[in-house]
């Protein structure tokens, strides 16, 4: 089906950034959202940011202003731009394909992003 595997977490200090890169292979769909989530110790995954087929992005209210979310359908990726990074902002970030027809979701491993001084 589709693989999707993330890259570029780390340990950064507050109020630093970090871009996280997401890319799917396998089979390709032409409707479908990207989307990233966290989830930080103890707590359930939660949406971070989502982009449609259409483009339109879609925010939690903690990370309004601070992160951009973009797609390439060519390449086939989405990149999670950080910035302003608060410690409230450590978990595991997880890129997530989500296709209409057929309707499928579509997981990667998860990287670590930990924000300290």
């Amino acid at each position: 089906q589709v693989q999707v595997v993330e890259s570029g977490g780390g340990l950064v200090q507050p109020g630093g950034s970090l871009r996280l890169s997401c890319a799917a292979s396998g089979r390709r769909f032409t409707n479908y959202a990207m989307g990233w989530y966290r989830q930080a110790p103890g707590k359930q995954r939660e949406l971070v940011a989502r982009v449609s087929s259409g483009g339109i992005t879609t925010y939690a209210d903690s990370v309004k202003g601070r992160f951009i979310i973009s797609r390439d359908d060519v390449k086939r990726t989405s990149n999670l731009q950080m910035n302003s990074l608060q410690p409230e902002d450590t978990g595991i970030y997880y890129c997530n394909q989500k296709t209409v027809s057929p309707s499928g979701d579509y997981w990667g491993q998860g990287t670590q992003v930990t924000v300290s001084s």
